[in-house]
């Protein structure tokens, strides 16, 4: 991962936190699929993509969560709730978005329930 994720990675798990969740993964693998943050916020499981970007060049962060990227964050999803014995856990998928310009604070949008599950 490059630097510029990894702060996005790091400024939205802050962010979360602050909103109460409590963060169990990062960077959960299942087969080739990823997911960037777990967390659990009341009683729900969280699935958090995380898109970092240093400017608008190539659109907003959060249009880089493609339908594609979405199924691979469903097949993660489900190989986490397989994996911890789960299957029926109230969970979303949602997207942090973070944009890093020049010398001015980051700016953070959380966008919750961003997607359903894809097949």
């Amino acid at each position: 991962m490059n630097r510029t994720g990894e702060r996005g990675e790091e400024l939205a798990a802050s962010h979360l936190r602050e909103e109460g969740h409590e963060i169990l993964a990062r960077n959960y693998r299942f087969g080739r699929a990823e997911v960037d943050l777990v967390s659990r916020n009341a009683d729900e499981l969280v699935f958090v993509e995380v898109k970092t970007r240093r400017g608008l060049g190539f659109g907003r962060p959060e249009e880089a969560v493609t339908p594609d990227k979405q199924a691979q964050l469903t097949k993660a999803a489900r190989g986490y709730l397989h994996e911890h014995d789960r299957p029926d856990a109230a969970c979303r998928f949602d997207v942090v978005a973070v944009l890093l310009t020049g010398d001015e604070p980051p700016t953070i949008r959380h966008f919750r329930d961003a997607f359903w599950a894809k097949e």
